[in-house]
């Protein structure tokens, strides 16, 4: 426990500085696990997941950036015999952000694998492959010389030659995670506590960006670092998940901390998985020197929905009136009910 403490406090003194952030990012970060590390991919409690994030900013200023992403993911080969198995997993995401709608979509194909390191810890490290395609309708672009003294004409000649063009790179990530858990079973319900620690690294090739001839600049590459927890306070209905983010992406960084308070309507045993847990969570959360976060998740059994808006504090907030961006998702977990002592074979 002394170890968390003093990760934590390490954490919280690093989420003073500044950031500016580069990939596309999600105010739900729990809900991202694959876009956070791929070794994430299968290391969970259960045998499919599927979440779906959708994600809109800046919508007060026009022609807001929108995110979609769906990843898949599950465990292969678990059972009671062995110490080991494969996770494998898919993840894709549209983002389209401004007046040209310059667009990203990204595809990698994940797999992990998962060992046994004690009674109550797992780890695993994992890669991910795929494409990244680019394009933009760029025919709506303006320029400073279509300006005629009051606005900007998009009828008038910009005098610029429009050398622009798709392109599609390959993609490249990497990562490792570690999780210890620990559950103290009841009659009617299991109370459980966990850590989990991911490290992950994205664009590991550095792919050439290449809108148009001549074109060198190289996608920096995308470390990340994340801690998430889960406390139930013993018989009692309510749990806290703390959980903290580090991004950075060349010389820009973000950092993202907070927690849920979960109140469990219906009490669930985890281990057994006889009865489904139900429960509702608040929680609020900062995205270093840019927004306050809050959030709400409602979890029924294998099912989540969870929704978030980012409240901007940041000095651009005099232009978006504080508005910042808005999340849904979507989160079905099959056995998530259960952990893996007995139903999916594996701790």
């Amino acid at each position: 426990m002394k170890k968390i403490i003093y990760i934590f406090s390490f954490l919280l003194v690093v989420c003073s500085a500044d950031f500016k952030a580069q990939d596309i990012h999600f105010s739900n970060i729990n809900e991202a696990p694959l876009f956070n590390s791929p070794a994430n991919t299968g290391f969970y409690n259960g045998y499919f997941r599927a979440i779906v994030n959708y994600r809109s900013q800046w919508a007060a200023m026009n022609n807001a950036f929108q995110t979609i992403a769906v990843s898949v993911d599950g465990g292969l080969f678990k059972s009671k015999k062995r110490k080991a198995f494969l996770g494998m997993g898919l993840t894709v995401f549209n983002d389209k952000a401004g007046s040209a709608n310059l667009q990203k979509t990204n595809a990698l194909l994940n797999i992990s694998g998962i060992i046994k390191t004690g009674r109550r810890s797992a780890f695993s490290v994992g890669i991910a492959g795929g494409v990244s395609a680019n394009n933009a309708n760029y025919n709506k672009l303006t320029y400073s010389s279509q300006f005629d003294g009051n606005e900007i004409d998009n009828t008038l000649a910009s005098g610029e030659t429009v050398v622009y063009r798709q392109f599609t790179t390959t993609d490249i990530a990497a990562g490792m995670a570690w999780e210890y858990s620990k559950v103290i079973t009841d009659q009617d319900h299991d109370d459980v506590s966990s850590i989990k620690i991911s490290f992950g690294a994205f664009h590991l090739n550095k792919a050439v960006q290449d809108f148009g001839p001549g074109s060198t600049y190289r996608i920096p590459v995308r470390l990340t670092s994340q801690i998430i927890t889960h406390f139930d306070f013993e018989d009692t209905k309510f749990s806290v998940t703390p959980t903290f983010l580090y991004n950075q992406q060349g010389k820009a960084w973000q950092f993202v901390a907070g927690s849920y308070v979960k109140y469990r309507i219906k009490m669930g045993t985890k281990v057994t998985g006889q009865k489904t847990e139900n429960g509702i969570g608040v929680g609020l959360f900062y995205r270093s020197k840019d927004a306050l976060i809050p959030k709400l998740i409602y979890e029924i059994g294998d099912i989540a929905f969870f929704t978030s808006y980012d409240i901007n504090i940041s000095g651009y907030r005099n232009a978006t009136r504080y508005a910042g961006g808005f999340e849904i998702g979507f989160r079905y977990n099959n056995l998530a009910s259960s952990l893996f002592d007995s139903r999916s074979e594996f701790k």
